[in-house]
Formats: C-alpha cells, structure tokens, sequence
C-alpha cells in the first residue's frame, strides 16, 4: 500500500476513534471520510455494545439497511465494523452539507436491534466544471454603456462545503471586470462588467478566461473560455469607383456576355458591408430586357439580341445597397451605345391554314403562302427564294409574294411527310440568308383494300370439341390510316348442309379470332369452307374476301361394334365343336368395326379371361378363335370364352363377346339353312350411312366368293366325307381383299356420293382348312366374313362430279357391285 493512502488511513482512524469516544446509550455513531479504501476500521461494535469476546460467534452479528448494508461489514470473531466498498458521499448524498446514514446492528441469542448512525465525511475530490467549455457573448458597438453587466457560466461542484466553489477570478482586460453575487443557498453568480464602451473598428473580438475555485486544502479549479464579439453597425454607405460610366456595344453581341463589371465599396463589416447591385426605377423596361445585373457581383450581361435598327442607345440607372439596418445606398449613372452591323438576315413567314394535304390533291393545289423581308434596305434588302429539290411542291411569285403549290401527285402509302427548307438570301455582301422547315403530312384517302396475310386459312380441331373454342386467327393490313384501316371481320353468309354458317362459326369483328359455334362430330363432317370477309371503315368501304378450311380431326369416342357373333336374347353366342377336332382348327371368327379412323379404328381381339387359353387361341388382327390342343375327357363340355375388341385410341374403348363352345361327340346334321349376317343384325346406332353400305358391299363379296369356291372344291372331288367344310386361306382372303377393294365417289362437300365393287378375279386356288365338323347334310351356320381395310376417306376423293342428280342430293349414296 502506498505510504501516503496508510498515513491517511491511520490519520482518519484516530479521528474516528475519538468520535466514536462519544456514543451514547443506546445509538451507536460513526464518522468515516469518503472514498475509504476497502476493510478502512470504522470501529468495534461489540465494545460498544459491551459485548465480550465469548459472545460475539454466539450473537452472530449483522448490518441490516435498505440500501447501505453492501458497503460496510462486520466481523463475527471480534466485532469490528469495517468498509467493505467503496463509499462516494456525492452518490449517497449529492452536493448536501450533512450525510447520515441510518443502520442497525442485528444480534441473535436473543433478537436484537441497535441503531447505529454513520456520518459520510466529504474530501475535496472533484473539479469545478462548467457546463460548456466555452461562452459567446456578442455586444453591438456604441451602443452597450460602461457599468452593462452579461451574465457567465455557473461553475458546479459536487463536493460540499469549504470543498465546493468559493470564488471566481477574471483574467486582467481593461475593458471589462468580474462581478460576484451570493444567492441564499450559498451559490455564487459571477457576472461579466463593461468597462467602456466598445468600437469594432478598434478591435472586433474580446478573449476573456473565467477560472472558478473550490475551498479545499489543496484548491481545485476549472475554467470557462469567454469571446466577446463586437457587433458592427450600419455607418457607412457603399461608394462607386465612378459616377457615370461611358461604354461602346457591338449590335449582335453573343448573350451572356459581360459589358461592365460595377465595384463600390463599404467600410462597415458583415451584413452591414454587404453590398446589393439593383436597377433604378427611371431604368426603361426596354433596357431591363435587354441587360441584366448580377446583384452579388455588379456584372452587366446582356440577356436579350441588340439591334441598331431598334435602339441605337440605352441608359441604365444602377444603385448599391447595403444590408445594415437601416440600410444604406450609393448610385451610378451608365450610358450604353450600340454600334451598327450588317446584320439583319432575310425573314420568312409561312401561311397555311393546315398542315397537311390530301394525298388526291390535283396538281397546282395551293398549300400556303410564304411571305419574305429584310430590314435592311437597298440590295441587302433584296431576297431571292429557294426551295428544296426532289420534292413534288414548287413556290410561285405573284406581287412579291410567294405561295407554296403541289407540283406532282402524291401518295400517302409511300410518303407520308414531306420536309421542305426555303432558303432566303439577300444580295448584301457578305450575303445573309436565312432557312427554315415546313413540315407538311399527306392526309390519307380510303384507296386501298384491306389485304389478308395469308392467300387462304387451315385450321385443324378435334372432334367433341367445347362450343366456343378457339380455331384460328385471320388478320389482314391495310396500308391506309386511322378510319380508313380500321377494319372489321365478319363471314360471308353461306350454307352448309342446309345450315346457316353462323350456327358452324362465329368471328371476333375487332381482332379476327374465329370460334367453333357448336362441338363437331367428325364421322358427320370432315372439312368446313368458310369464306372470311374483312373491310375498313372508310367512304367508301374496301373489302377482300379469303377461304378458311377447317378440318375437323377424329377422336377415340366410338367403341369398338361386334358385327359377328350375333347376340342370342341371352347375349351369348353358341358354337359346336367335335371333341375329335385337331389342333389349329377353326372354331369361329369374331368381328368387328370401329366409327373411327386411323388409329381409333385399328382393332386387336384378345381373350378377357385367360382360363380357355390352354384350350383355344384368338388372332390379335383377324378375330379367328382355334384350338391348341386335342381335347380330352377332363375337358368340360361348355367353354365359356370372353373376347375382348379393343382400338388403338388413346385412351383406348373396348367392346367384348362372350361365346358357348360346346363340345359334342356326334354330330348331327340338321337341314340346311341360309344364315344372312346382316339379316337379322340390328346395326350400331351411330354408324353412318357410307359404312353400312361398304359393310354390305364387303359382305356380299366375301359371300359370292366363298360359294364360288365350295363349289369349285366339290365339283373336284378334292373333298370326301372326311375332307370337310373348305374355308379360304387368309392369304388368299388379302388377295381378293385387294382385288375387290371397292371405289369411293365422294360429292364436293366431301359426303359419300355412292360405292363400286367390280369383281374380276383370276382363277382362284383355294387352300382348304380341315374342318371340324365332317361333311353332312346339315349346312353349318357360321358365316365368314373378313373386314376390309379402307383408306381413309379424304384420300378417295374423286373429282369427277358430272352426276347431276348426286349433286342434287349429296347425302344420297349408290353402290355397284359387277361380278363375274
């Protein structure tokens, strides 16, 4: 520990053992300086609460406060009250003369309370402050007078007492003096004494130091900076170099040039010397226009054209103000002359009442007129005209004058602006001339139709399509403007199938989008001609006509219809097959067509159910049901086989056959019987008239051919009551098929006009298929019928349409079926 702090802890214990020499029963008092170092001895309370050493550990001592207990302690083995952190009277007490804190000291053994009082003693330990470092004060010269007192800045000090300030001192000036008041709480008010009276001119600013100090034993002190300014007042008036100022100006000179700069001065300081440069009243509004003063730095500039043949002198009445209160002024006079030039450029006036010119203007149509002047005289006054070249307008004297004419025919659609510079020049020398633009637009007529983008439409849609779908989009140009390109789209009233065709499509007016007005049905109408008119809105109306072609695109959204087997009331068919039958032999056929084309219409057959397939096996393309294997006693009499006809669609339909086969091990031959496919066969619903036809024709043609064949084969005995019934090969099926592939003949509307089937084959070699019935009287009732493979309608087209009754009727359909 330094030697100075024990010294000085040792002095202050002394001090506090003889106060604490005072106490009275029952109130324990101490005296303890601030800032004591931590574990300082304040005294013993035990001795003064006459307590023995044996009772201090059993009576467990405390300090108890609200708010002081942390900064002392007491030791439980002796009784010492010491400091326990650091105490600042200024924290506990602030700048008060007296600081008293209140404790108790707690014992146990039994429960008690002493009062024990502690008195905070105040060391000088802080500096008078001043709350700002420095001070400004500002005094108007002349007019403060000796003995005007200013108030400073109050110097604070925390500690109290002799340690708080006692006096302030002034640094020696000799225009001013300190003066000290003492209010009722002690606190002294130093105030600042002018001396005499102050001139800025003499000198403008004071530095002034105000040391304030406290009472301690070792003073303390703080300072305060104070700056005295000395105000200036308005004595003086502003003075110009000269009274009357004389100049020469070139007419034409460039704006914004300087002519003269004006300098006076003023003696007085701040606002006060501040100068402001303004035109007098008496200057004319004619030379205000023409100059302009900067009124900060008293430059003439000329802002406006000088021209010796309006004004030939100017005067110009300037003064110079001061901003001093009241402010003060001083004037000058400045005499402007302005020297001739040649300088004055021909000028041309251009008359129309509008701007623009129809483009079927005749020639010679007057556009405007053109007036030229110069105010210069003799030949710099004469002016010589010249327009533009390459430019259908000429200019035409008459009593010097000028007027602008159409000298060619004009078309809008290929210039719709024409920028024409007329150029006059005087004869003076050097020459003047001077240029300007007339801008004149050719106004539009309606001579030109509107033009489609394309010389005909395609547009494609599916089938069940949602009424209102878009199809496409027709847009046509005109090159014309405004009214006269506004076009408007409509369809040109026509008939399909006896149907107005609006109620087939409907067209946008404003942007040509055309929309399908119903859903379509592609196995009714492949292809609709439209024809699109569009024309403008000009007088009279334009209009240009195109095709559009929509072609109506086929969906999957026919199921597969099974034309063989027929359905029995049980919607089951039934066929009978020896047990004795061999492998490969032909049970039946199922067929089938499909409403729809392409692939929607290519059908595969296949078994729904797979527990026959040991037994039977359907081909995926032909429909043939045979038998894979020989069938035995375990095999059950009834086979119950499920063919399922699917397309190719995407999502693919379906339609299924179910079909008895019932094995039998005699046959019975029962009395012949004609079985027409189509006699009794209710046809589907939705099939249209053309394929019935071709349905037929193709059953016609595949009944005569196998007969032809049977008997053939029988004629020959190739075939003895063993050989069977003799079927076509398939091979030989696809050879007639291509032979007897019928001939389509189609109306212009695209609807079936009617069919022809001619039949020529060559000498057939038949391939016979081993039964599986033995040959008897009883004719068996399986009908053989193989689906043709159509192209597709579109493709068939045939031009010829010289059947003038067909044409009549283009719904009516006629088949012709030639045979050998």
């Amino acid at each position: 520990m330094d030697i100075r702090h024990y010294l000085k802890a040792w002095k202050w214990q002394v001090i506090f053992f003889l106060c604490s020499w005072g106490w009275v029963s029952g109130q324990i008092q101490y005296s303890i300086a601030e800032e004591s170092e931590p574990g300082t001895l304040v005294g013993n309370v035990a001795q003064n609460l006459g307590l023995h050493l044996t009772d201090i550990n059993k009576r467990h001592l405390n300090v108890r406060s609200e708010g002081s207990s942390n900064l002392f302690a007491v030791n439980q083995n002796n009784g010492a009250f010491t400091v326990k952190e650091r105490i600042d009277r200024e924290i506990l007490c602030g700048s008060s003369s007296s600081c008293l804190l209140h404790l108790e000291i707690v014992t146990e053994n039994p429960f008690e309370l002493f009062p024990l009082e502690i008195e905070i003693l105040d060391i000088n330990d802080n500096y008078p402050t001043f709350q700002t470092a420095h001070q400004v004060i500002r005094i108007i010269e002349l007019l403060a007078n000796p003995g005007t007192l200013f108030p400073l800045g109050i110097a604070q000090d925390p500690d109290a007492g002799k340690n708080s300030v006692t006096q302030y001192r002034l640094n020696p000036n000799p225009y001013f003096s300190l003066s000290i008041k003492n209010r009722k709480d002690g606190t002294l008010i130093p105030e600042l004494v002018l001396e005499k009276n102050l001139d800025r001119e003499e000198k403008s600013e004071h530095k002034l130091i105000l040391t304030a100090f406290d009472g301690g034993e070792k003073s303390r002190s703080g300072s305060l900076e104070v700056t005295v300014i000395v105000l200036d007042i308005n004595d003086n008036a502003p003075v110009f170099d000269q009274s009357n100022y004389r100049i020469s100006v070139l007419e034409n000179t460039p704006l914004n040039t300087v002519i003269l700069t004006l300098n006076a001065t003023d003696l007085d300081e701040g606002a006060n010397g501040e100068v402001q440069y303004s035109f007098e009243q008496n200057t004319l509004d004619t030379a205000k226009t023409l100059f302009e003063l900067n009124s900060q730095t008293g430059d003439i500039i000329i802002k406006g054209v000088l021209d010796f043949e309006e004004a030939h002198f100017y005067e110009l009445s300037v003064r110079a103000t001061d901003k001093g209160i009241p402010e003060m002024e001083g004037r000058c006079l400045i005499h402007i002359e302005i020297q001739d030039l040649n300088d004055n450029t021909p000028e041309i006036l251009f008359t129309s009442k509008a701007n623009e010119v129809p483009e079927n203007a005749p020639l010679g149509t007057v556009v405007g007129f053109i007036g030229v002047r110069d105010k210069d005289s003799g030949r710099n006054g004469e002016i010589q005209l010249d327009i533009s070249p390459n430019v259908p307008f000429k200019c035409q004297s008459f009593n010097n004058r000028y007027s602008l004419v159409t000298s060619g025919y004009l078309d809008r659609e290929k210039v719709s602006q024409y920028t024409i510079q007329l150029t006059a020049s005087d004869l003076g020398s050097p020459s003047l001339q001077h240029q300007i633009t007339i801008v004149l637009d050719v106004s539009d007529v309606n001579d030109n139709l509107p033009v489609f983008l394309q010389s005909f439409y395609n547009a494609f849609i599916k089938e069940n399509n949602e009424p209102g779908s878009l199809l496409c989009t027709v847009s046509a140009t005109d090159p014309d403007e405004g009214v006269n390109s506004n076009l408007i789209y409509s369809i040109t009233d026509n008939q399909i199938d006896g149907s107005a065709v609006s109620s087939f499509v409907y067209i946008n007016s404003h942007n040509g989008n055309i929309y399908a007005q119903r859903s379509f049905d592609y196995e009714q109408i492949q292809v609709l001609e439209v024809t699109a008119r569009v024309e403008d809105s000009g007088v009279p109306k334009l209009f240009s006509n195109v095709s559009i072609y929509i072609f109506i695109l086929d969906t999957n959204d026919n199921t597969p219809s099974i034309l063989y087997p027929e359905y029995s009331r049980e919607d089951i068919a039934q066929e009978k097959i020896p047990r004795s039958a061999s492998v490969g032999c032909l049970v039946t056929k199922v067929s089938a067509v499909d409403q729809d084309s392409g692939h929607n219409a290519w059908l595969m057959y296949s078994f729904l159910e797979s527990t026959s397939n040991t037994l039977f096996q359907i081909s995926t393309y032909t429909g043939e049901i045979r038998t894979v294997r020989d069938f035995s006693e375990a095999d059950n009499t009834e086979q119950y086989l499920v063919v399922l006809v699917h397309d190719h669609g995407d999502p693919s339909l379906s339609s299924t056959a179910t079909i008895l086969v019932n094995l039998i091990d005699n046959v019975v031959q029962e009395n012949p019987k004609s079985h027409n496919l189509f006699s009794n066969s209710k046809p589907a619903p939705d099939l249209t008239l053309y394929l019935i036809i071709s349905l037929v024709a193709i059953s016609l043609v595949s009944l005569v051919t196998f007969i032809i064949l049977l008997v053939k084969c029988l004629k020959r005995g190739n075939y003895e009551n063993s050989c069977g019934v003799c079927f076509v090969s398939d091979s030989h099926s696809k050879q007639y098929a291509g032979e007897y592939q019928p001939k389509l003949f189609l109306n212009t509307d695209g609807t079936l006009k009617y069919m022809e089937v001619r039949m020529a084959p060559a000498e057939p070699q038949g391939q016979c298929y081993q039964a599986c019935f033995p040959v008897t009287t009883e004719n068996n009732e399986f009908t053989f019928m193989k689906p043709q493979n159509f192209p597709q309608l579109k493709d068939m087209v045939n031009e010829d349409t010289s059947d003038a009754n067909y044409l009549q009727e283009p719904n009516k359909q006629k088949l012709i079926v030639n045979g050998t």
